[in-house]
């Protein structure tokens, strides 16, 4: 296709050329809501019909794990927007250096992930044939603090008794918390691999107060994949901590 610099040939302009694809992923992220939305739904009337299984569900969640890595992803929103900004005024290393910010802060988070799944396989916490949910409280680890262990027994007995096929429903709610933050984190994957090639377009000097489109709208791909961690937050790991 004909490009004279950064303007493709169907555009008379940057500026008509950056609306353009503004539009298109303005649409794209459209289809993602929707994309998204048939899960929060799927998990609203699940928690719905069986809200006890998924609060003793969300109780064995690492509340510390899952708050660290909000703080992440809100820093590399903040980070990505500085990026745009930088990419706006022309400081080429800012804007690199924000990128690298950005991919750094987005790595954390997948590492962070990896830690709390493998929690979960070490807690039998997989939905499938070896899937029990009070296993920990079985099988406490040496290093497991006794009240705490003690304290999940005393919640597993009540929820039980409100609910015996407790061990049945809890998989519906670590099936949505795998498919629903599995999903989220292979859209951070490849928000990675767009960030890996803004840095080196960047380093190249691409990017000016005249043409920064590609950084724009991966900026937009990327706060909202953050927004969509923002609700799977509270969704996932704030059932009945109150109690």
């Amino acid at each position: 296709m004909h490009r004279t610099g950064e303007l493709y040939g169907q555009f008379e302009t940057l500026e008509q050329q950056k609306e353009s694809a503004a539009l298109g992923m303005w649409v794209f992220l459209s289809t993602e809501v929707l994309f998204f939305g048939g899960l929060f739904m799927t998990y609203t009337l699940n928690r719905h019909y069986y809200g006890t299984a998924f609060g003793v569900g969300s109780n064995t969640l690492d509340l510390k794990l899952g708050g660290l890595n909000t703080v992440i992803l809100i820093l590399s929103s903040l980070t990505m927007a500085m990026s745009v900004w930088a990419s706006h005024v022309g400081k080429r290393k800012a804007t690199t250096s924000f990128l690298v910010a950005t991919l750094i802060l987005g790595t954390a988070f997948l590492g962070v992930k990896v830690i709390e799944y493998k929690q979960k396989f070490d807690h039998h916490l997989v939905p499938g044939y070896h899937f029990q949910i009070d296993y920990r409280a079985q099988h406490p680890a040496p290093n497991d603090d006794p009240k705490e262990i003690e304290a999940e027994k005393e919640e597993l007995s009540k929820a039980f008794a409100k609910d015996p096929d407790l061990n049945a429903h809890a998989q519906l709610y670590f099936s949505l918390y795998f498919g629903m933050t599995g999903l989220h984190a292979l859209h951070m994957i490849v928000g990675a691999g767009m960030l890996l090639w803004l840095i080196r377009q960047s380093m190249l000097g691409r990017f000016t107060p005249t043409y920064n489109t590609p950084v724009e709208m991966i900026g937009l791909y990327w706060h909202f994949v953050d927004i969509v961690w923002i609700y799977l937050f509270p969704l996932l790991y704030l059932i009945d901590r109150h109690q």
